[in-house]
């Protein structure tokens, strides 16, 4: 038995549209964007994650820069095969031959059975003996100390690169939830189109989200508002270099739709809530994790729509990975993990 214990490797996996993080033995070993570089001529992988984001939007016809995941769910196979293997390498130069793989993954709770199986896919391409899969919620609620096996309700609201998922977990199970496709990514998008509208600048991907993350606000009026960035792009109407400067302001009402729509979700698990549970929120409050909970003025906007408490959690951007590590450790004791058989 020991021997087969030093042939096992077991990895906990937040396969996220923006950020994939995994975990072993507790500890994270990996934390890299979700993309790949690939040689248009040869096919070859070229590079993953940090290395991959360092190429993307700079590219020459002969590379190609794929992100494999959309909208949180897998949306090119290869790439995402890629993508899994190439990071499992930077954990160790070289895999143990007859290593016993144990995967838990997490997904969108509102994915479809055909995208589960394609996760299921792509772990069985990097050989893994044993996959499960734990909705991003439930393991949200895990990695910030929740108890989701107790009956008493809590509201998680997760907010990723590609998906927000809202949830009110009880009795380890999730008794309403909601899934919408509106998050980091769509954040960044409004705020490339409203550099075009307001300021006729073309910016990329990589300078919208250096945007969000130094200036992004979901409220015009802040108590300790972020000092003016100056943002450099590519003038629209003379094609030529320039810089303009933008503030925390202009990026609230960028973003207010977006913002609106997860509220107006939030407003929808709410009204779906029993009464009972119901109780438990308006005394526990809501719970915020994900790259979006980082948004200023976030939890003061979602509270003064919901009159509930909003609570970020701690290192939002890594509770979920940690609720699937708790997950992976305790894979035996939570009904909740998705298995094959249960497809």
């Amino acid at each position: 038995m020991g021997l087969f214990n030093f042939f096992k490797q077991e990895l906990a996996i937040d396969l996220g549209t923006a950020n994939t993080l995994i975990i072993r033995e507790g500890e994270v070993v990996v934390d890299e964007p979700s993309i790949v570089a690939i040689n248009r001529t040869t096919n070859q992988v070229i590079a993953v994650g940090k290395k991959a984001m360092l190429m993307h939007g700079k590219t020459h016809e002969n590379i190609k820069t794929i992100r494999p995941l959309k909208d949180g769910v897998i949306a090119d196979f290869q790439a995402a095969e890629n993508l899994i293997q190439g990071l499992m390498e930077l954990i160790e130069e070289k895999r143990k031959l007859f290593s016993h793989l144990k995967m838990v993954i997490c997904i969108p709770s509102g994915i479809t059975e055909v995208e589960k199986r394609a996760v299921f896919d792509s772990a069985d391409h990097v050989d893994s003996k044993e996959t499960y899969l734990i909705h991003e919620p439930m393991a949200a609620a895990l990695g910030i100390g929740l108890d989701v096996q107790a009956p008493e309700g809590n509201m998680v609201v997760d907010i990723g690169g590609g998906t927000t998922e809202i949830a009110v977990i009880a009795l380890s199970g999730i008794v309403t939830d909601q899934s919408i496709r509106v998050a980091g990514d769509e954040f960044t998008n409004d705020i490339i189109d409203f550099m075009k509208r307001k300021h006729n600048l073309l910016i990329g991907e990589r300078t919208a989200e250096k945007i969000k993350i130094r200036v992004g606000s979901a409220l015009p009026e802040l108590e300790n508002p972020p000092e003016p960035y100056p943002v450099n792009g590519r003038d629209l109407l003379t094609g030529i270099p320039k810089q303009v400067v933008t503030n925390h302001e202009e990026i609230s009402e960028s973003l207010d739709k977006s913002i609106s729509k997860i509220e107006e979700a939030v407003l929808k698990a709410l009204e779906d809530t029993p009464p009972e549970l119901a109780s438990d929120i308006y005394r526990r409050g809501i719970f915020l994790t994900g790259g979006g909970a980082l948004l200023r003025g976030l939890d003061k906007r979602l509270s003064l729509r919901t009159r509930l408490d909003v609570h970020i959690a701690d290192d939002p951007l890594r509770a979920v990975v940690r609720g699937t590590g708790l997950a992976l450790q305790n894979s035996d004791e939570y009904s909740f993990l998705i298995d094959r058989q249960s497809l």
